[in-house]
């Protein structure tokens, strides 16, 4: 069992009469700051440059050029951006527009409770693309950005097939329930379990391939493996039943459409960016089978620059693939949430979406509703996080290219994260007992 430590401050490092603040200098990685520089001379134009290292040694780094007003401040609350990594007001961009150094990266928090990420901000003067050893900064800033609340504790789950890692808020619930998925990357993805559990949900991480003793690879989805988990988090005693919650991304989503139409303990689902049919997989459980749709590598798009697209690869709902491979998800007694990006590069996620609404009309039910968003490409995270373009998958040799625009893609981030945390909590019961 991992506690993380208490919130630790940070103090500024300030030269001449420049002053920048971030505020608050500590918080969780999902909230807003307010950036500000103070000191500067009226009209002075300046660099406000973020940089950090992931836990690989990746740096990501982002910048924006601003000129200070009358009084010689730049509040970037209000403030226009004249260039660098994009313009006009907009106040957490050095944030959603880091990239990496190296290409190909995605930020990805791995020691959830351990350690922040550190970002550093520092203010320069006139326009810097890249800060030499001879560019001294006017004034420097380092922010940390948590992915659990004090209090919340991890505890690694291995518990007959099942391999995770639990959150518990701080407190005695108990606490609605949730299972976290993700999808083609494989292994256990945490940061997002991190804060929901710091929002006072008890949730699983759950791995499903690609991690400790699970396969290397994902041949099947075994139904009977998230019904297990299901089970097991339900008779944690800090967990509230009757039912739990589950929100999944890309191939996690596929599945908690899946888990949400057959396993009884599925209450509420999100699925975010994916199929409303068995993709390249089959399924599994008990006595049902449902056949994967076939990938079709003849279908991949690769464009100039060596980045590959599957769009077309998983195909239309509406195609000639065979009804048999459509999860029956008329069958389920839960409440679902489709939140898509309309400019998904992997599936053609609103249309999925929107032929499962009208095939569970069809059968009679409307428990399901639809977030949709224009220029929201597939990766749609927590609110700041960096908007990832590409990303490799380990069943393809190339980048996969995961589209959306940076701007309405991060707007996407911010309102559907609050609208995922308002369906929890309408569906599975009201947060109590958390000392958060």
């Amino acid at each position: 069992m991992i506690r993380n430590p208490t919130f630790p401050r940070y103090s500024h490092k300030l030269a001449a009469m420049v002053h920048l603040s971030v505020t608050p200098e500590v918080s969780l990685a999902d909230l807003p700051v307010k950036i500000y520089a103070s000191g500067l001379a009226p009209s002075q134009l300046v660099t406000l440059y973020a940089s950090l290292t992931d836990e690989r040694g990746v740096k990501f780094v982002a910048r924006a050029f601003y000129q200070a007003n009358q009084n010689g401040e730049v509040d970037v609350a209000q403030a226009s951006a004249l260039g660098g990594n994009y313009t006009g007001v907009w106040p957490m961009g050095l944030f959603y527009t880091l990239k990496a150094e190296k290409m190909f990266h995605r930020l990805l928090k791995r020691d959830v409770t351990g350690s922040p990420f550190y970002v550093q901000i520092s203010v320069f003067n006139s326009a810097v693309v890249v800060p030499l050893s001879t560019h001294e900064p006017l004034a420097t800033c380092t922010v940390e950005r948590w992915y659990a609340a004090p209090g919340v504790e991890r505890i690694p789950i291995k518990s007959g097939k099942v391999r995770g890692a639990l959150f518990l808020p701080p407190g005695t619930g108990p606490f609605p329930g949730l299972i976290d998925l993700f999808g083609g990357a494989g292994g256990l993805i945490e940061f997002r379990a991190g804060l929901l559990a710091s929002k006072g949900f008890a949730v699983l991480a759950l791995a499903f391939f690609a991690y400790d003793d699970l396969p290397q690879t994902l041949e099947v989805i075994d139904l009977e493996y998230f019904e297990e988990a299901s089970r097991l988090l339900l008779k944690n005693p800090k967990v509230r039943g009757p039912g739990l919650g589950v929100i999944g991304l890309s191939k996690g989503a596929e599945i908690a459409l899946a888990m949400s139409t057959f396993l009884k303990e599925v209450m509420a689902s999100v699925c975010i960016n994916g199929p409303t049919r068995m993709c390249n997989t089959p399924l599994h459980f008990h006595d049902v089978t449902i056949p994967g749709a076939s990938f079709k590598h003849e279908k991949l798009c690769i464009n100039e620059t060596g980045l590959a697209s599957i769009f077309y690869c998983m195909g239309h709902p509406l195609d000639e693939t065979p009804e048999v491979s459509t999860i029956p998800m008329e069958k389920t007694q839960g409440h679902i949430l489709f939140v898509v990006g309309e400019a998904d590069q992997s599936f053609d996620s609103k249309a999925f979406a929107e032929a499962a609404i009208a095939r569970e009309k069809k059968h009679g039910k409307n428990n399901c509703s639809l977030l949709s968003y224009p220029g929201a490409g597939h990766l749609i995270e927590p609110p700041g996080s960096p908007v990832c373009f590409v990303y490799p998958l380990r069943f393809l040799p190339l980048p996969i290219q995961w589209g959306g625009e940076m701007k309405p893609h991060a707007k996407a981030q911010e309102h559907s994260w609050n609208e995922i945390l308002n369906f929890f909590k309408l569906h599975l019961g009201p947060l109590q007992n958390s000392s958060l």
